[in-house]
């Protein structure tokens, strides 16, 4: 019979855990809100913004939910303190590697929202891996079963 030692997690693991968990809600919420764009929302838009938002595949909305279904449901299981949560995250970081690859380097976005456009993708991209570190760290610190 195998005995694991679970070890309680620090009260800074639940913080981490919990903000990530609110991070991914608001792009679940970002998500929605891109994917029931109604036709009033594009006539508010910019030419160039709505050029944009019309010609990106449907692969490219398809890593999106992939990356922040998955990123909340990687969350919720580390909070869970389920080791399933590692797995989850990186088909989320797959999500979001495949969705900013196709801002930065395939479409024109750069040319619609300026050099700002970069912030967003760097910071997600960096929490996402940051997340695996995280939960690479719980795993190894045995929080996580």
């Amino acid at each position: 019979m195998k005995t694991t030692t679970n070890i309680k997690p620090p009260r800074w693991f639940w913080v981490i855990g919990t903000v990530a968990l609110l991070w991914n809600l608001m792009g679940v919420g970002a998500y929605l809100a891109d994917a029931y764009t109604s036709i009033e929302d594009l006539e508010q838009m910019s030419q160039a913004e709505r050029l944009l938002y019309e010609s990106q595949p449907a692969w490219v909305t398809g890593a999106y939910a992939i990356a922040v279904w998955g990123g909340t449901l990687g969350c919720i299981l580390l909070l869970m303190r389920k080791k399933w949560a590692r797995t989850i995250l990186y088909i989320s970081l797959l999500g979001i590697i495949a969705q900013m690859s196709y801002s930065i380097f395939f479409s024109n976005s750069f040319e619609v929202y300026g050099p700002g456009g970069i912030v967003m993708p760097i910071v997600v991209l960096g929490i996402g891996i940051g997340l695996i570190l995280f939960s690479n760290k719980a795993i190894t610190a045995t929080w996580l079963r």
